[in-house]
C-alpha cells in the first residue's frame, strides 16, 4: 500500500507542476521515475515512451499508465494514471473561473505570452534528452534522419512512420 501511495504521489507531483503538455513533462517524469525513485532504467523509460507514441491518447497519461503497470501491475497503472490527472483536474477546476472572467485582460495576455516560449523550451529539453539516449549509433542516426525528413517534408502520417520503422527493426 505504501508503494502505491508513493507512486500516486510521485505522479500527482509531476502532473501538478508540469505545464505545456505531455512532451514538456517528459524531463520531469524521467527525473522522478529514473533518478529519484529508480523505478525504471533509462532504456525501459525510452521503451515506454515508444509504446506511448503508438497508443492513442495523451503521452503523459499513457506514460504514467505504462510506468505504473510496469512497476506495480494493474494497481500501479491505476495509481499512476489517477495521480497524473488529479493535479491538473483540480487546478483547472479552480482556475477556469478566473480564466473565463479575465481572459481578455492585459495581465492574462502577458502571462500567456511568456508561457508559450517556456513551453517550447520544455519540449525542446525533452527532445534533447531523448535524442542523446536514443540515437546511439550510425544505424539509429540514419533512422532518426530519415524519419525526421519524412515528418518534415511529406504528408506521411507519424503513425505510419512509427509502424514502418518498428517492423523494419524486426528484419535489420
Amino acid at each position: 500500500m505504501q508503494i502505491l501511495l508513493s507512486l500516486f504521489l510521485a505522479f500527482l507531483q509531476i502532473g501538478s507542476v508540469s505545464f505545456g503538455g505531455g512532451y514538456a513533462m517528459l524531463p520531469y517524469i524521467e527525473t522522478m521515475i529514473i533518478d529519484n525513485h529508480a523505478w525504471l532504467t533509462s532504456s525501459e523509460f525510452l521503451d515506454i515512451l515508444a509504446i506511448s507514441q503508438v497508443t492513442p491518447g495523451p503521452i503523459a497519461i499513457n506514460a504514467a499508465t505504462f510506468i505504473g503497470f510496469r512497476y506495480l501491475g494493474f494497481l500501479g497503472a491505476v495509481a499512476a494514471t489517477f495521480g497524473i490527472v488529479s493535479g491538473p483536474f483540480i487546478f483547472m477546476s479552480i482556475v477556469t473561473r478566473f480564466i473565463e472572467k479575465y481572459k481578455s485582460s492585459d495581465i492574462s495576455e502577458y502571462i500567456f505570452k511568456f508561457l508559450r516560449p517556456i513551453t517550447a523550451a520544455l519540449i525542446l529539453s525533452a527532445a534533447y534528452s531523448t535524442f542523446f539516449k536514443s540515437v546511439i549509433d550510425l544505424r539509429s542516426f540514419i533512422i532518426f534522419l530519415i524519419s525526421l525528413l519524412l515528418l518534415l517534408f511529406t504528408k506521411f502520417h507519424p503513425i505510419l512512420i512509427l509502424v514502418f520503422f518498428g517492423f523494419l527493426g524486426l528484419f535489420i
